[in-house]
């Protein structure tokens, strides 16, 4: 499980460091092999590979002729890069990703259990306040039965 925030900077060529804590997890589950792919919140998903399998699959099955289905796969698959961490950590960022995402110096790089997000820094602080004042985000804990949770 990926957990965590992690501030991490991105170079002039485009890459950026995989936290330490990861890395050899990622090694030894996916042999360093991910795939990144946009998301509707304008931030990147990156996934080991093994992992995206099963998500592609799912998206590959859905109804050819359904209009939402084919918008869902070409965003999420059309857009989907295979990149390899390479012996310092780094995964090179393709820039029409970057551009996507609007990262440049600072990116957040969020750990969401059996993938990340990676978030331009800003972007992603202001996703934390929204959700923080967000009241459907308190519903929601409710209405799954987390309100008892004690964090």
């Amino acid at each position: 499980m990926f957990r965590g925030v992690f501030i991490v900077h991105l170079d002039a060529k485009g890459r950026l460091a995989v936290p330490s804590k990861y890395r050899e997890r990622l090694q030894s589950a996916c042999n360093a092999q991910l795939v990144i792919t946009v998301d509707r919140d304008r931030c990147l998903l990156l996934y080991p590979e093994p992992e995206w399998q099963l998500i592609e699959a799912k998206l590959v099955a859905l109804p050819a002729f359904d209009q939402t289905a084919r918008a869902i796969q070409r965003l999420y698959i059309g857009n989907a890069q295979e990149v390899e961490m390479d012996a310092q950590g780094r995964i090179l960022l393709p820039q029409s990703l970057r551009k996507f995402a609007s990262l440049d110096k600072r990116v957040a790089f969020v750990g969401q259990g059996t993938k990340f997000e990676l978030w331009d820094e800003a972007a992603w602080d202001a996703r934390t306040e929204a959700a923080l004042d967000d009241a459907r985000v308190g519903e929601l804990a409710s209405a799954a039965g987390l309100d008892s949770l004690t964090l």
